[in-house]
């Protein structure tokens, strides 16, 4: 691999920056706990996120931390195909609503129904909270597949 081929991982070549993305994506969390969101319901968005943008490094370690923290393997199997199951609570429906609206960025009309939809099932504080967890793991997918992180095989 040459110089102009060689991955530059984005994290590494500006920490202060990656520091800084961190910070946003706690700030997030805590708004989410604040807003009565519980981890497993992050970590199931963060999931649906990463799958949607390809995140192989994102899903690697989602995947787990919704595992640890209470999500079941049926649930994250058929995440993908959600709408077509009724696993998922009315307010967990609302948010991967959102969840795939704000990462796949439809059209205008399309989007003002998701929103629509969410605005009947969220708050105002959990409606905003969610959307800046999908903003920022938006975020941490692209810097982890422009930086091309590796997914390490279990030990």
């Amino acid at each position: 691999m040459t110089a102009t081929t060689q991955h530059i991982f984005l994290d590494k070549q500006h920490p202060a920056i990656w520091r800084a993305l961190n910070g946003l994506g706690l700030k997030a969390r805590e708004a989410a706990a604040e807003a009565g969101i519980d981890r497993k319901t992050v970590e199931l968005l963060y999931v649906r996120i990463s799958q949607i943008n390809g995140c192989a490094y994102c899903l690697d370690m989602h995947v787990q931390d919704a595992l640890d923290s209470g999500e079941t393997p049926q649930r994250l199997a058929v995440l993908p195909a959600w709408r077509e199951t009724a696993l998922f609570t009315e307010k967990e429906r609302a948010f991967l609503t959102l969840a795939e609206s704000f990462t796949e960025l439809p059209d205008h009309r399309s989007r003002e129904q998701d929103e629509g939809y969410a605005r009947e099932h969220l708050s105002a504080e959990e409606f905003s909270a969610v959307s800046w967890l999908i903003i920022t793991m938006n975020a941490f997918n692209r810097v982890s597949i422009i930086s091309h992180h590796p997914v390490r095989r279990n030990r």
